[in-house]
């Protein structure tokens, strides 16, 4: 069935109003945003609220809503702990919509990775109707409501913007001529988001979804537009480019003109911001089914080698070299690791550091194939003879340069086990060596034309740490592994705790899968999945 999209009739553009809007909302005047450099105040590209305006047109006929049930959102799709909080605002006299990325990932026929509400409450009556319930962020506060085993993101209409407290003293009365008040209230809060996807507003109780901005009408082309123009907004935020990115490689999306010109131009504001800013967003990145998009696109946009410059350097090293069709072992991983990841089956961050620590000791000290597949099948079976046994049986040969440095060798199985362990204290030393400024600086040595250009050390000491204990048992006594696995399907939950048991098991398996089969794909290809054919079913 067609979804049904209505367009609103009243006319809502005149320059009087337009007048007013600007007096109401002051947050319109990011149009006329400014910015220091040297000393001189340079107006971003001459915008102002005027050309915004004659180029938006404020047009209510253009806000559109949609009926869930034609999309095929079902009201079962929203977790139990949504649910709880949305009725009880909704009980108290509140309203409250799910916006974002999940109003997005809903349409897409997605299963959000999370859920967020935004409410006509404040957030002093979000605190008071949720006990289990925490006030986080400086820039824009929003509340954390537990329930149970379960964190639910929180907003207010009251609060989500930059000018709080010249907002509240906008009253209803002052709401423009044929303008409902909510839509209003909704249309200010989606001006002040990021993306046009992500500026969807999705009422469960009416089953109605809201759009200002063309958000479903991207969705339905596959491209990403800022709400705003693109310079002004990553201006404003930067760890917008980061989630620009990881949403775009997680859905297969374009990128539009506009924000391709600007990230490429401010690809280094994003060194402004806090370093566990940008774990968060690498994690993101990485640890959601989509590491080898983001890898790609971080390449391109040439931010990866602000992020991970080693890895940088690797990969453009090996896109040079490599001849035509071959793998690059580093990518192979991770396409392997988004295989066992998505979003909302995530790991912690420690599997995908674990991975790059191996790979890192490959590349430093490269290892027979059969060890490799020794060292990755006692991490899968948790038994170190099985593990042992296994990889005699099924170990083939991978080719990559330069990780792997021979064929399958002759070697006696003390021996093995002592290559293992010894991979082992590599990968060790490997862990605590992605936290250390000076060891990067070694690395990079290996590629004098690459040059790091933030210097920054995202992994701190702790992470390093807690990677490396995970290889404890291999280095120290490999015959302590001899619990066997007694089931081989992955407990999702514990991996997303970072449980070291779950974690060795999956990285095991990566591993292995790596080293199984090269994948018969050009380097520069992407293998991401497609949301147009899902979408333009929905608008036929």
């Amino acid at each position: 069935m067609a979804a049904r999209i209505f367009r609103r009739k009243q006319p809502f553009f005149s320059p009087p109003l337009l007048s007013r809007i600007y007096n109401l909302c002051p947050y319109l005047k990011r149009w006329k945003h400014t910015c220091s450099k040297e000393g001189e105040v340079v107006r971003l590209r001459d915008i102002t609220w005027r050309s915004i305006a004659r180029e938006s047109s404020y047009d209510a006929a253009t806000w559109k809503t949609l009926d869930s049930s034609s999309a095929g959102i079902m009201n079962s799709d929203i977790s139990s702990p949504t649910w709880t909080v949305l009725k009880i605002l909704q009980c108290k006299g509140f309203d409250a919509y799910l916006v974002g990325g999940c109003v997005r990932d809903l349409l897409l026929k997605r299963k959000p990775k999370d859920f967020d509400i935004v409410t006509t409450a404040s957030l002093k009556q979000i605190k008071k109707n949720f006990h289990r319930s925490r006030v986080v962020g400086r820039r824009f506060p929003i509340c954390h409501v537990q329930i149970r085993d379960c964190t639910v993101e929180v907003s207010s209409f009251n609060t989500t913007g930059r000018h709080v407290k010249e907002r509240e003293t906008t009253h209803s009365s002052q709401i423009p001529t044929n303008c409902d008040e909510k839509d209003f209230i909704r249309w200010k809060n989606c001006m002040e988001r990021d993306f046009t996807i992500n500026g969807l507003f999705y009422d469960p109780f009416n089953r109605v979804i809201y759009d200002y901005i063309d958000g479903i009408k991207d969705l339905k082309i596959c491209k990403m537009h800022t709400i705003i123009p693109a310079h002004l907004s990553f201006t404003e935020d930067s760890a917008r480019i980061l989630r620009g990115l990881r949403i775009a490689a997680r859905l297969g999306l374009q990128f539009s003109s506009e924000i391709t010109a600007a990230i490429h131009e401010l690809s280094s504001s994003i060194m402004t911001l806090p370093k566990s800013r940008l774990i968060m967003e690498l994690n993101f990145m990485l640890a959601y089914g989509a590491a080898e998009p983001s890898i790609h696109l971080l390449q391109k946009f040439k931010l990866l080698e602000i992020l991970l410059p080693f890895h940088a350097a690797y990969l453009a090293n090996q896109t040079k070299s490599q001849p035509t069709r071959s793998s690059i072992m580093l990518m192979d991983i991770f396409s392997n690791l988004d295989k066992v990841l998505s979003a909302d089956r995530p790991s912690d961050s420690t599997l995908w550091l674990a991975l790059l620590a191996f790979h890192l000791a490959l590349l430093d000290h490269p290892q027979d194939a059969l060890v490799v597949w020794t060292f990755s099948s006692i991490l899968y079976h948790g038994l170190w003879s099985k593990g042992m046994q296994f990889a005699r049986e099924n170990a083939i040969y991978a080719k990559f340069v330069p990780e792997i440095s021979t064929s399958l060798a002759t070697i006696s199985d003390e021996s093995l086990l002592e290559e293992v362990s010894h991979l082992a204290s590599l990968v060790k030393s490997s862990s605590i060596a992605l936290t250390s400024n000076d060891a990067l600086q070694q690395s990079m040595a290996r590629y004098p034309n690459q040059a790091s250009r933030s210097g920054l050390i995202l992994v701190s000491e702790k992470m390093g740490k807690n990677v490396a204990k995970l290889f404890d048992n291999l280095e120290k006594d490999i015959k302590s592994c001899d619990k066997e696995r007694q089931k081989y399907n992955i407990d999702y939950e514990l991996l997303k705790k970072g449980n070291h048991g779950e974690t060795r098991f999956v990285l095991g398996k990566i591993i292995m899968d790596t080293m199984r089969a090269k994948l018969t794909r050009e380097p520069g290809d992407i293998i991401t999945e497609t949301t147009g054919p899902v979408l333009s079913k929905l608008f036929l």
